[in-house]
């Protein structure tokens, strides 16, 4: 199964392609499903293919959110700056859009988005007789349901299927709760993300008398739903006809997609193992589902927050003279045991040693310090003789549990 990444940026970018991704998935500054994210220009895009090219992964490109009439005019040359950059795939959700990527970006394959919300065989091969050579599996869709589809359409058409991170209430993602509170709309790529707020309940003959939504004697949050994790059931995935397999997380930093994409490749490569949900485990994230595989899918109610066993304390810049180059993003002090998270290796621990502050990057002066607590600063320290050597674009990681709450 291909593996297919997230690529919110540039960073996220490279990160997912040195950590294994097959393939990655990302935006222009128009379109695309992720407003927030930082995306791509028309300018950084060739470059962007050009990257992901070098290292063997293709470049899908979303063009999903609900289209309206104003966008049909700026819609063409999007297009066409799609396909002069080299993507070599659009995501679209929309008829209108399908048809005039047909006509702008004929070099172009055809992904149709999980916006579409298809199915069943039926609205598969109708894509498919209109040019689509891979359908994004609605998220309500369960292994059977997959399964049975996969029978009934033509060999070609690829089916693939979310595999890791945040679900929506709205699973399909065609909701009007965020458009309606707060004039932002999850379909034009602005959700603020209302299912995830507590709720409490009015009082029909006393105005203004609110009662919390209760369960156990506690506020839940009735629609926040758990984050997505099908890493130990790859091969249920396999068996039931899915070609690719994706990871949500176009509004993450590189660090969660270089984590996410490398347990992946793992699982993938050789196979499920205790080790690799430990991974998952480390990095920022809701408590864990298979969301609705095997049936009804599950929500969060008691907390809308994150949870996460380790903390992103650096990126690796290089090495030099025994001495590993770091930017810091997080504290890490003089002593302490880091893990290095480093592309196509397992992870592995060095020992901070003779830490020191660089003020300037290219300048040799260096001061020694106890802690290295300024945020993009960058630091170095001494590796032990027989220790292993983490690469340029390798994370630097510490074991710090660390639970938050976005309310």
């Amino acid at each position: 199964m291909e593996l297919l990444a997230p690529a919110g940026g540039m960073d996220q970018l490279k990160a997912a392609c040195a950590f294994g991704a097959d393939a990655v998935y990302l935006a222009g500054r128009q379109f695309g499903m992720r407003a927030k994210a930082a995306n791509f220009s028309d300018e950084e895009l060739p470059e962007a293919v050009k990257i992901a090219h070098s290292q063997g992964a293709q470049v899908h490109l979303t063009c999903n959110i609900m289209m309206m009439e104003d966008d049909l005019n700026a819609l063409p040359l999007f297009l066409e700056l799609a396909q002069d950059a080299g993507v070599d795939a659009l995501i679209i959700g929309d008829m209108g859009a399908f048809a005039l990527a047909k006509r702008y970006a004929p070099k172009c394959k055809l992904h149709v988005s999980t916006q579409a919300s298809v199915a069943n065989s039926e609205a598969a091969k109708a894509w498919h007789a209109l040019g689509a050579t891979r359908i994004v599996c609605a998220r309500e869709m369960t292994l059977q349901d997959i399964s049975n589809m996969r029978q009934h359409i033509p060999d070609d058409l690829e089916i693939e299927a979310f595999a890791h991170g945040a679900q929506c209430m709205a699973v399909s993602g065609r909701c009007l709760i965020s458009s309606y509170l707060t004039s932002r709309s999850g379909n034009r790529g602005e959700c603020t993300q209302p299912c995830r707020w507590s709720y409490t309940l009015e009082e029909e003959k006393r105005r203004g008398l609110h009662f919390p939504v209760e369960e156990d004697g506690t506020s839940t949050f009735i629609m926040n739903a758990k984050d997505l994790n099908m890493a130990a059931h790859l091969q249920d995935l396999a068996n039931a006809g899915v070609d690719s397999i994706k990871i949500e997380g176009r509004n993450k930093k590189a660090f969660y997609v270089a984590s996410v994409v490398a347990a992946y490749r793992r699982a993938l490569d050789a196979g499920h193992s205790d080790d690799i949900q430990q991974e998952l485990a480390g990095i920022s994230h809701r408590p864990y589902s298979t969301g609705f595989f095997y049936g009804s899918p599950e929500q969060a109610t008691d907390f809308d927050g994150y949870e996460q066993e380790t903390m992103h304390v650096a990126d690796v810049l290089g090495t030099e003279d025994g001495r590993v180059f770091a930017r810091c993003r997080n504290r890490f002090a003089e002593g302490e045991e880091l893990e290095a998270l480093t592309p196509r290796r397992a992870p592995f621990k060095i020992q901070v040693d003779d830490l020191k502050w660089h003020p300037e990057e290219q300048d040799p002066r260096s001061q020694a310090v106890d802690v290295a607590n300024r945020s993009c600063a960058t630091y170095s320290f001494k590796l032990a003789p027989d220790a292993p050597v983490p690469e340029a674009g390798s994370f630097l990681r510490v074991r710090r549990y660390r639970r938050s709450s976005r309310h």
